[in-house]
């Protein structure tokens, strides 16, 4: 069995990034740039006023104070969106709002907090503001800049940038179509609920799941439903799901009389690279390439679904949307209790993360750890990584953990 890192590896080795697009600016939140942003323009334009105030001279005001102030004539008013009619002479002054140009000959804006605020005459009674409150040309981009170079994800941030350089549309990585295919002859939808409420059938609580988290991995889900025990309905579903760019399998991995998947992917032709893992949950994994698509076949338990989507179809996801950071990053955090595993395999244990007086993260286990505990996963906040050449951990040691969900990061109450 190939280790979770070799089996990471393997599986990145055959994704691609996907194919480029172009779209509207306002559909680009959360996609990955494949092409550079260069400006075509100079930001600011011309030099402005950081603030409300007056346009002044240094040397006219550098010994402003309250016991002494100075007085200034106001020559004008400029507004947000006008321009000064004329420069600024020495010993006068220009009302100026934020972001209004800068007359010629100013170097400093004094705040309308030291004034008496006149408008035909101003009274200055601080000096702190002398060469200062100036935004100058250029100091955020220049004409022919790269702003962003591809690879860049595209956050509030950076779709505010590429509207300030006119970049209407902009070319991305697509999102990729994922094929999501549970199959058992023991699940139904929700649409069937009655017969789950009788105790003949079970929900397909993977198919809900994967579509939910290809979609909050940036993913396109392609619902394949539910395919039976049965080798024809799962070709058929099979020859479908080759459309799109990933498959997904969930269940029927194992090695039961009723796990025909990987018989039917032998005879369609599947390219094998390998069929398990040494972790828990989700031992039974397997990857190849079906007509040349990626296929990832998921353990069907719901706690291995997830945690095996985490770690191998989540990066690959990412990949083909562009991104150049693919994985969690691990953090330390300490245990509150001893954690006793039992095979050699690394195993991946949900838990919940708090932080302790030191600001250090302190992890406690969900609970029971079976595979087909969902409920576990719902109250899981980070999977904790333990090695399998630790069988037994201690109260107080420290571990590794993946944190799943940006709660993890935010606090009830507000602190800096």
């Amino acid at each position: 069995m190939l280790t979770v890192a070799e089996a990471v590896a393997r599986i990145l080795a055959d994704v691609a990034r996907g194919p480029v697009e172009r779209v509207p600016l306002t559909d680009a939140l959360g996609r990955v740039l494949a092409a550079p942003a260069i400006s075509p323009i100079t930001i600011p334009a011309w030099d402005n006023s950081a603030m409300d105030g007056y346009a002044v001279r240094a040397t006219d005001v550098e010994r402003a104070s309250a016991e002494s102030p100075v007085s200034l004539p106001v020559l004008e008013t400029i507004a947000a969106g006008g321009f000064p009619s004329r420069p600024l002479s020495s010993g006068s002054s220009m009302r100026i709002m934020t972001g209004a140009p800068l007359p010629e000959g100013a170097d400093t804006v004094v705040r309308v907090e030291d004034t008496d605020g006149g408008t035909s005459t101003v009274t200055i009674r601080n000096a702190r503001d002398a060469r200062k409150n100036i935004r100058y040309r250029g100091e955020d981009i220049g004409e022919g800049t790269r702003v962003m170079e591809p690879g860049t994800a595209v956050h509030a941030a950076q779709l505010g940038v590429l509207a300030s350089i006119g970049s209407a549309d902009v070319d991305v990585y697509a999102r990729p179509r994922v094929a999501i295919m549970t199959s058992g002859d023991e699940l139904v939808d929700l649409d069937r609920f009655e017969e789950v409420r009788t105790g003949r059938k079970i929900v397909s609580s993977n198919s809900y799941t994967l579509e939910a988290l290809v979609r909050a991995a940036g993913g396109i889900p392609v619902a394949m439903g539910t395919a039976r025990d049965d080798p024809e309905d799962i070709r058929a579903r099979l020859e479908r799901a080759t459309a799109c760019d990933l498959i997904i399998t969930s269940a029927g991995i194992s090695v039961g009389e009723f796990d025909h998947l990987r018989r039917v992917l032998d005879a369609m032709g599947v390219d094998l690279k390998f069929w398990r893992v040494r972790m828990r949950p989700g031992a039974p994994l397997g990857f190849g390439l079906l007509r040349g698509k990626p296929w990832i076949g998921l353990p069907g338990n719901p706690v291995s679904t997830m945690v095996t989507f985490d770690l191998f179809v989540r990066p690959a996801i990412r990949k083909m949307l562009g991104h150049e950071r693919l994985f969690r990053r691990p953090v330390p955090v300490v245990l509150e209790e001893p954690v006793t595993i039992g095979a050699r395999l690394t195993h991946f244990l949900r838990a919940t993360v708090r932080p302790g007086d030191d600001g250090r993260l302190l992890a406690r286990l969900t609970g029971p750890q079976g595979s087909g505990i969902l409920t576990s996963m719902a109250r899981a906040e980070a999977l904790l990584i333990i090695p399998e050449e630790r069988s037994r951990v201690e109260a107080g040691d420290i571990v590794n953990a993946f944190l799943l969900t940006e709660e993890t990061q935010l606090a009830a109450a507000f602190a800096t």
